[in-house]
């Protein structure tokens, strides 16, 4: 394993939406460039821009285009080429491929600032009050590290029916080829993902469509200020599809089935495939002396000098009705780092 002779101020793992916001914002905390590590496999805007770009937001686009023009180091407003999100209406949504395009362009004039290597961190630990960070056959040293690695959907591994899994299944060229001579398809869950996903079913005309559910439709409520279940409700197109169409008349190829026990030994067993729509596990990084990576969800500190950020660790909210949820999103994650980033830089080894 080779060295690296430079200790880093900082090392950012990840380059999706959140570890674009991390380098973005260490690098107007004043941090220089020379002093960031940025480590991610692709430099390719990680999993929203392999997996998601043909799925349809609950973002609107203003929301979009504030996340892009609150860095200072993106210089997005500065950039003479103009992008198509720039175009659509910010009160609208629109796939996520419009966000992507702008997203790779401020990643690659961030990567030409800090210091990159294109790899996969593996390992983790702390050496003489430095985090020592295994990267293929490499080794670098940084006084902190923000983990923005991402996050994977979970699975079902069911043994008698055949799989989609969630990228496929929210991309709907790639599911018409999956359903290719299909006659039913299961889908667990009744989040956005999952409902983006009975619909484009539907309106391949599968024969028979089932879905299994723990709970009832939620849709997201805009107050005044504050926005019930805004982490968890159903938005924009995809909330109005569900309440004509599942609450409203439901398509005869139709059928939902609470998630028990019971309902799903008697009618999954007939599908010819299954779709898992229902949550997402961290990707594991390895940390010497540590046996899980938990981060505070207020906060983001799983360690001195370690900090978990992104989808993979995100903040716990709690509206004024006592609802708990997940803050994600890419507003979100912006917001969330300016109020948690003034901490990280005074907790370190």
């Amino acid at each position: 394993m080779t060295d690296n002779k430079e200790n880093f101020e900082w090392c950012v793992i990840g380059a999706g939406p959140a570890g674009i916001a991390a380098v973005g914002k260490l690098l107007d905390h004043d941090i220089p460039a020379q002093k960031i590590l940025w480590i991610d496999d692709k430099f390719k805007v990680g999993d929203l821009g392999a997996k998601w770009y043909d799925v349809s937001s609950n973002t609107t686009v203003q929301l979009f285009l504030d996340f892009l023009n609150e860095c200072s180091a993106f210089q997005f407003k500065e950039n003479k080429q103009h992008f198509q999100i720039e175009k659509i209406d910010p009160h609208h949504t629109c796939k996520l491929i419009n966000i992507i395009e702008p997203l790779q362009w401020i990643s690659n004039h961030l990567s030409r600032q800090v210091a990159t290597y294109q790899g996969t961190a593996a390992r983790l630990s702390v050496n003489n009050r430095y985090w020592e960070i295994a990267v293929d056959r490499n080794k670098f040293m940084a006084s902190n590290v923000i983990l923005a690695s991402g996050a994977e959907p979970d699975r079902l591994h069911y043994k008698n029916v055949k799989e989609i899994v969630l990228e496929d299944a929210l991309n709907y060229s790639q599911l018409k080829q999956c359903c290719d001579n299909v006659d039913s398809v299961a889908v667990f869950g009744s989040s956005h993902s999952a409902i983006i996903i009975i619909r484009y079913l539907v309106e391949l005309g599968l024969s028979r469509i089932v879905n299994f559910y723990k709970s009832p439709l939620k849709f997201a409520l805009r107050m005044d200020d504050w926005t019930l279940f805004d982490n968890t409700g159903l938005k924009g197109t995809t909330a109005d599809w569900a309440r004509e169409n599942i609450l409203g008349k439901i398509p005869e190829n139709l059928y939902r089935y609470q998630a028990t026990k019971q309902n799903i030994g008697t009618y999954l067993d007939g599908c010819d495939r299954v779709i898992y729509a229902v949550g997402f596990h961290p990707r594991v990084i390895e940390v010497a002396g540590m046996a899980g990576l938990r981060h505070n969800v207020h906060n983001g500190i799983i360690a001195p000098g370690l900090f978990g950020f992104g989808i993979a660790f995100p903040k716990q909210t709690i509206d004024l009705f006592g609802n708990r949820e997940e803050s994600v999103g890419l507003w979100k994650f912006m917001m969330h780092i300016n109020a948690v980033l003034p901490i990280w830089l005074r907790y370190g080894l």
